[in-house]
């Protein structure tokens, strides 16, 4: 009896807490639906879960419908990566190479630049929980319905007015985390489609990966 009584108090908590879940994630859908463009500075946190070392990434991320992306990191080592319609160009200055991917085989892991751009869709593909207000943001934890080698646990911090999200965490299969802080987002820039395009330097070796 006692255990169905605390199950009684503690099932309309959860249940509340879902809705809540959903309903953020409702909102926060729909307000990159209606996103045309964003320009943010960025800092990223790699944790290593074996060794438990970290290495901390700034730099910039552009975004524009319909996927373009820019995100260019510019310390400790600088890094180019521009998403268009059809390709994707990592771009490594010092090392003078760059790698060519197929867009579609990027975009169709769940991977950060899905997230940060709006198009994870979060109620079809995880199991959202309301983890409550965490220094000021919304926190949810996002538990894939399909794992993946690359994502088998997510979180992210989501403004409570605008419904954007300012922080995203990701987890591997063997606990490595992906941590990526969105600071001093600015929305609808004019972004020339130029700035979505890459061309090898001359003496750049490029590396092609079907």
């Amino acid at each position: 009896m006692r255990v169905f009584l605390r199950f009684l108090l503690v099932f309309p908590i959860f249940f509340v807490s879902n809705v809540f879940a959903q309903d953020i994630a409702s909102k926060i859908q729909s307000q990159y639906e209606t996103l045309q463009a964003f320009e943010t500075e960025f800092e990223q946190i790699l944790t290593n879960a074996a060794t438990k070392e970290q290495e901390k990434r700034y730099g910039r991320i552009y975004f524009k419908k319909p996927g373009l992306i820019r995100w260019e990191t510019t310390s400790p080592e600088p890094e180019l990566l521009i998403v268009g319609q059809d390709v994707v160009w990592d771009y490594f200055a010092d090392e003078e190479i760059a790698y060519k991917y197929s867009a579609q085989k990027v975009l169709s892991s769940r991977t950060m630049i899905r997230f940060i751009s709006g198009q994870a869709n979060l109620k079809e593909d995880f199991v959202i929980e309301n983890q409550g207000m965490d220094q000021g943001l919304i926190k949810l934890k996002l538990i894939p319905k399909k794992p993946e080698p690359n994502l088998v646990l997510a979180y992210i911090w989501v403004d409570e007015k605008s419904y954007l999200l300012k922080k995203v965490l990701l987890v591997d299969f063997f606990g490595n985390g992906n941590e990526v802080k969105l600071i001093s987002l600015k929305l609808n820039p004019v972004l020339e489609n130029s700035l979505f395009q890459f061309h090898p330097p001359e003496g750049v070796q490029v590396q092609e990966n079907e």
